[in-house]
């Protein structure tokens, strides 16, 4: 074992061995994962659709992360077999499968309530109302439990989990404020060009968890991912775009009729679609098949390394065979044939795409160091549309997102101003106490370091950064239910007060 990739923050005790294979130090991070509460709240966390309105076959970021830990072990262990034409990019760059699994368990741990939507309200609140010029970010909040707010026997914070492990978490592993000039015409996935400058869209370190992030990736090229990273991302990406679809077919949410329309009307008219101006394509009395072409233009202009009018063609093809004339021609009713008729669609599809992960072309810094061949790389940009244009868009989806975008604005701004009233906040729950001194003493750190990219002109701001990191941490680590308690109770409503619990 590389000694570097298994450092740790605190040296463990000497009784302990440090061997290879599946009883290394990487085994013990991967019980640490599983064994975190952060984990197991992760059970009451929506994935997109909300388990209480679904029922209980529905995804959610538990059960999520479990599949993506076995998709990415799958590849781990393809990569490294024998007869594996990426056998030597995996020897050369270290590819552990149990790092990649714990990586893969980690992945989703910042994720806070209410699927994506919570993600972009908490960025909201924080840079708006907190004062925190990095925001809330899910994979930030990722490493910030797993270095900082998670707990162990061995370190006085954090999971002290291996080297290896934290940088396989990483995917996008910058902080807010990187500096991105140099990068020339192409930009790593999370970073787009907006207003003549690259804004961040993705990142994995808050400042106050950036050292950690840096000590982690000693060695890395910057900005680039780590093998056993890349392989996590990839396998996030089929089971999101697989397990999303498996939702909203047995929840009933897509609509065979309308898929059909979007699919065949693209495949019979691509060359006039093909044609028609942008503005046009966006349009409510566009054709059928102008959204998959809008698709089809959006990744010729973010991915020309791979996007292939050809392969995108022959992907909506085999999509529409499979999905639209196949698994959705018949309606989810329950049955024993339904339910087969799910599963096979689901396994032969992870099947083929597990399998399909081969080594990424030299210095595309859209790619980490492995990607889905060319087919497969399409397929799944097909399948993920069909899960942005057909779900994520619908008016109840939005109109009940918008609603607990009000839950989470109340539970933010009541927390923050009972923490801060001089008469109240010593009965603000122990917890957030907690985090709120725990932020407080990175942002002094961090003063007294004076790092680029952050500035904290007065000790009174200290605290006031603490406060609003600490309040994020604290709503970002509640459950969906736990979420719509406190926001409840904080609006005054007593119907829901007993639901809170012990752990706020």
């Amino acid at each position: 074992m590389n000694r570097e990739r298994a450092t740790r923050l605190v040296a463990e005790p000497s009784s302990s061995v440090e061997v290879t294979g599946e009883h290394s130090q990487f085994r013990l991070d991967l019980e640490r994962i599983r064994f975190s509460p952060y984990f197991s709240r992760l059970s009451a966390v929506t994935q997109v659709i909300a388990q209480p309105g679904a029922g209980p076959l529905i995804h959610n970021r538990l059960t999520h992360s479990i599949k993506v830990t076995a998709v990415s072990r799958a590849i781990a262990v393809g990569l490294t077999d024998a007869s594996s034409p990426a056998r030597d990019l995996a020897l050369e760059h270290g590819c552990d499968a149990v790092v990649v699994q714990a990586a893969a368990s980690a992945h989703d741990l910042g994720h806070p309530p209410f699927g994506h939507i919570g993600e972009r309200v908490l960025d909201r609140l924080a840079r708006e109302s907190l004062g925190l010029a990095d925001g809330f970010e899910g994979n930030a909040q990722t490493y910030r439990i797993i270095t900082t707010l998670d707990v162990c026997e061995a370190a006085p914070r954090g999971l002290n989990l291996t080297a290896a492990v934290r940088t396989a978490v990483a995917k996008y592993p910058w902080t807010r404020f990187v500096d991105a000039s140099d990068l020339g015409d192409g930009l790593p996935r999370g970073l787009r060009r907006a207003d003549g400058g690259i804004e961040v869209v993705k990142f994995s370190a808050y400042d106050l968890d950036a050292d950690d992030l840096v000590a982690a990736r000693r060695g890395l090229p910057p900005m680039e991912q780590s093998l056993e990273c890349s392989i996590m991302d990839i396998a996030d990406d089929i089971a999101y775009s697989i397990h999303d679809v498996d939702d909203f077919y047995r929840a009933g949410l897509l609509s065979h009729g309308a898929v059909a329309r979007e699919f065949r009307g693209w495949l019979s008219g691509a060359a006039e679609l093909g044609r028609l101006p942008e503005a046009e394509l966006a349009m409510h009395s566009a054709p059928p098949g102008a959204a998959l072409d809008g698709l089809r233009r959006k990744l010729r202009r973010s991915d020309p390394w791979i996007a292939d009018d050809d392969a995108f063609a022959q992907a909506v093809d085999v999509v529409a065979d499979d999905l639209v004339d196949g698994l959705l021609a018949t309606p989810f009713d329950g049955s024993i044939a339904s339910e087969r008729a799910l599963s096979s669609f689901t396994n032969r599809w992870i099947g083929h795409l597990q399998t399909s992960v081969v080594p990424a072309p030299a210095d595309v810094v859209r790619s980490g160091l492995v990607t889905l061949d060319r087919r497969a790389w399409h397929e799944v940009e097909i399948l993920k549309f069909v899960h942005r244009h057909f779900i994520l868009d619908r008016a109840d989806i939005v109109m009940y997102q918008r609603g607990l975008s009000r839950v989470l604005t109340r539970a933010v701004k009541g927390l923050a101003a009972w923490i801060t009233d001089d008469y109240d906040r010593n009965r603000v729950p122990l917890r957030l106490r907690e985090l709120v001194d725990i932020a407080a003493d990175g942002y002094a750190r961090l003063r007294a370091a004076r790092p680029e990219g952050i500035l904290i002109p007065e000790a009174s701001d200290v605290l006031t950064l603490g406060v609003g990191r600490g309040v994020i941490d604290y709503v970002a680590s509640l459950s969906d239910d736990q979420a719509l308690a406190v926001s409840e109770a904080i609006d005054g409503r007593p119907d829901r007060l007993w639901d809170i619990g012990q752990n706020l």
